[in-house]
């Protein structure tokens, strides 16, 4: 006997506290708006601490744009066969992420994105987040090419692929429908795959 949990109910508690938080606090920015919204509020409404809150959120936007997405996203790329073209590669994982997605977790990410659309503040850190986005896919590109985590190419590959998920997103619009944003994410890759032609035909 020992009373240490083990590390995987550790984690799974660790999960459940940072859900609810993220919970409450969504549920609190729809009900009386994002600006009207505290920490303190939202740690009472999740029954923790409010120091317990920034040990899992280090200021309240993160508690809307901090997502698990981006492991899912690396884990996948990963997985793929090795002989797959960059883009294709990432289509495919693209594909394998939304696959999993239940109906809740797609209402969950439309009211993120409606909530990110709404606030100036929120717009603008999803900035700097697209950039941590595209240093992280394009260090697991050059991974897959056997290069260097700097690799230029791998890095303009991350950036076009980041560039056609803004375009598929129109300014946050399209994530109000989850199947036509990935309509027109997996179309927008296609075209980085194709070569971008641009035309009637091209899409």
């Amino acid at each position: 006997m020992t009373s240490t949990p083990p590390a995987g109910l550790r984690e799974r508690k660790k999960a459940r506290t940072k859900a609810a938080i993220r919970e409450h606090a969504m549920r609190l920015f729809h009900e009386q708006g994002y600006a009207a919204t505290t920490v303190d509020q939202i740690a009472a409404a999740a029954d923790v601490s409010p120091s317990t809150f920034f040990r899992y959120f280090p200021t309240k936007e993160d508690v809307v744009l901090t997502d698990d997405y981006d492991p899912l996203m690396v884990a996948a790329l990963r997985a793929q066969p090795a002989e797959l073209s960059p883009i294709e590669a990432i289509r495919r994982s693209v594909r394998e992420l939304f696959a999993q997605l239940t109906d809740a977790q797609w209402q969950q990410e439309r009211r993120r994105q409606q909530l990110i659309a709404s606030v100036p503040e929120l717009r603008m850190r999803t900035q700097q987040q697209y950039a941590d986005s595209i240093t992280l896919l394009a260090e697991v590109v050059a991974e897959r090419a056997g290069l260097p985590s700097d690799d230029f190419a791998s890095r303009v590959v991350a950036g076009a692929v980041m560039g056609a998920a803004l375009a598929a997103n129109r300014g946050g619009k399209s994530m109000a429908d989850g199947a036509v944003y990935f309509e027109d994410f997996d179309r927008a890759l296609a075209l980085l795959q194709a070569g971008l032609p641009v035309g009637p035909s091209a899409g």
